[in-house]
């Protein structure tokens, strides 16, 4: 049902605990697949990877390894970002609506988690990344999002400015969840 995706660079930490918080989906049987996008890991980052049985794709194969994905729909999360409990029945009921033609916009993200919510002042300076709460997206469009050709797709790219629904389901994001 899913792959997800991940901008993977040097830090295993932070790559381990994304990981860890999709456990529970690869034993539903939701997460299908793991896909780290090499922007710079390190050997330790790899090691976690191989250990994990993530596949380990170069950027420029990005637009090719979205083609040829296992999962009909994709998720693309920061690494060290967490997804908190109840992310699987929200992905599946998000996933249920859109197939029943009973939702809005397909794509949709996670809520921040009320912990690492900013307050009013602060969120009116903050400039977030596209994928901060993660970006769930069929995988047919998410082909056209990244079909542009003569520019290298990044995960980011794929998101920005792309109408989504809130998940009923929490995420932290990278920044937060490391501490």
């Amino acid at each position: 049902m899913l792959s997800v995706f991940i901008d993977c660079g040097p830090d295993d930490q932070k790559l381990a605990k994304t990981l860890a918080s999709l456990i529970p989906g690869a034993v539903e049987g939701i997460v299908r697949e793991v896909v780290l996008v090499d922007r710079g890991m390190g050997s330790d980052a790899r090691k976690v990877a191989d250990h994990a049985g993530c596949r380990v794709i170069q950027a420029g194969d990005l637009r090719e390894t979205i083609r040829a994905a296992k999962g009909e729909w994709l998720l693309l999360v920061e690494p060290g970002a967490r997804l908190m409990p109840g992310w699987i029945g929200a992905v599946i009921e998000h996933v249920e609506r859109v197939d029943a033609g009973r939702a809005g916009p397909p794509c949709a993200r996670f809520r921040r988690a009320a912990i690492d919510r900013p307050g009013f002042l602060r969120r009116l300076r903050q400039i977030r990344a596209a994928i901060a709460e993660g970006f769930l997206v069929k995988k047919s469009q998410a082909i056209g999002l990244a079909g542009q050709s003569g520019v290298t797709p990044t995960l980011e790219r794929m998101a920005k400015g792309v109408a989504v629904v809130r998940l009923d389901a929490e995420m932290r994001p990278a920044q937060a969840a490391s501490r």
